[in-house]
């Protein structure tokens, strides 16, 4: 009995070893994860979080050089080096940070700071304090914390970069410690190799949880999709329908009004599929498309224009575009579509909303290049923009039209021109209308 355990288990090796089709599942989902799943430099970006991670960062470095060089003294501890990295919490509350979490520009500061006070200056402390009783589980939480704060493929190449760059400064510059004991660091190797692999473990499987509640929300979203664009078709072809039948009715006269009619039905039916599809778009902000291609501005702002879905024939010529200089950028056609018609939506809310009867020129659409950049202008006089609500109204769910407003189209604007390298800011003042200005690097 007992010598056939090991023939079985011989056995079972050897036939899943010679599966191709597993093992080759197996390399394809690891390569995918390493390689092809969006990296996420900052988890769960916001405001708040970056600031509280500040602030924590500025007071628990003094505190803990505090706490270990006079309370419970340990055999080394620097006030400077503590001080240095206490200040570096001012980085993550600056508001350059702060009022754009999902920017690269923040992106980079995050992952510097953290990669400097947590991976290379926790090694460097547990190094000159010998992996003693107080820094090998101060290590270890590091580790927990570095895993939760950020994308589990920067966490594990910093680790290794940390403890690296660790080692060799504290080789050149670090005190003269007794080496470990052979027991001593058997037991810290075991401690930190759990530690770490369980915070690996649990950053692949938190990974896998976001992109499965995403996933699951882009399905539902396109079943609800589905569902709205099966009656607008209908819709549509019910216009197609009434304008066939209106040519008996010239005698009568009523063919004039059932062509408005036919009209308003199809702007109604456009304006029901941009707004799904702008929606689908915003469900995917953290997910744009990867495949970008080369827009040439003037094309685009013309197609925009043609094609919007005007309410009134007062409406469509109240638009002015003006070409100074043509440029092409790198982007998705059909993303900066919707973010030139989100800005034209909201530029006619505006206008509507003014009490100026609308005429040529309310609102002028402006293309050109500066200092050697792309720059789209899109100024309308509406009722404008209170100075108090500018540096909000590219937050998500924030919207200054309290009745309709979703508070995405704007949020949206901002992450597709900033997957383009480009910047969208907006100047205005209450009564005199906006200026949405868009910033694009040129393609040479």
């Amino acid at each position: 009995m007992a010598s056939g355990v090991p023939a079985r288990l011989k056995q079972w090796v050897r036939t899943l070893w010679n599966f191709p089709g597993a093992w080759g599942r197996l390399l394809s989902r690891i390569r995918a994860e390493l390689f092809h799943e969006q990296l996420v430099p900052i988890l769960h970006p916001s405001p708040w979080r970056l600031r509280w991670l500040g602030i924590f960062t500025l007071v628990g470095h003094p505190l803990f050089g505090w706490i270990w060089g006079h309370w419970l003294p340990q055999p080394y501890e620097n006030p400077g080096l503590r001080a240095a990295m206490g200040t570096l919490g001012l980085l993550l509350i600056s508001e350059s940070i702060t009022n754009d979490p999902s920017s690269k520009l923040s992106a980079r500061i995050f992952t510097f700071v953290f990669w400097t006070q947590l991976p290379l200056f926790f090694s460097w402390m547990y190094f000159c304090n010998n992996g003693n009783t107080a820094w090998l589980p101060s290590f270890c939480a590091m580790v927990l914390i570095y895993y939760h704060v950020t994308d589990w493929r920067v966490a594990t190449v910093g680790i290794v970069s940390g403890l690296l760059g660790a080692r060799a400064l504290f080789v050149w510059l670090g005190p003269v410690v007794p080496p470990m004991s052979e027991q001593q660091f058997a037991i810290n190797a075991v401690v930190i190799a759990f530690c770490w692999a369980s915070a690996l473990l649990l950053g692949l499987s938190s990974a896998n949880l976001r992109r499965d509640h995403l996933q699951h929300t882009l399905t539902t979203i396109g079943i609800m999709a589905h569902e709205l664009r099966t009656p607008l078709a209908t819709m549509s072809l019910v216009g197609d329908a009434v304008r066939n039948e209106s040519q008996p009715l010239k005698e009568a006269g009523g063919e004039q009004r059932l062509e408005q009619l036919v009209v308003r039905l199809h702007t109604l039916v456009r304006n029901m599929n941009q707004q799904i599809d702008t929606q689908i778009a915003n469900a995917r902000l953290m997910r744009l498309p990867i495949h970008k291609e080369t827009v040439m501005a003037a094309e685009l702002l013309r197609n925009v224009v043609k094609d919007y879905p005007y309410r009134s024939l007062r409406e469509r010529e109240s638009v002015v575009l003006v070409l100074r200089k043509d440029f092409s950028f790198e982007s998705s056609y059909r993303l900066f579509s919707q973010v030139v018609n989100n800005l034209l939506k909201n530029a006619f809310h505006s206008l509507a909303a003014s009490s100026a009867a609308s005429k040529p020129g309310n609102l002028r659409i402006e293309v050109g290049v500066l200092n050697g950049s792309g720059r789209i202008i899109i100024t309308d006089q509406g009722c404008g923009i209170a100075p108090e609500l500018q540096a909000r109204i590219f937050e998500p769910f924030f919207s200054t039209d309290r009745g309709t407003g979703h508070g995405l189209g704007l949020a949206f604007c901002r992450q597709v021109v900033q997957s383009a390298r480009g910047s969208i800011r907006v100047k205005s003042e209450l009564g005199r209308g906006a200026i949405f200005i868009i910033d694009l690097p040129v393609l040479r």
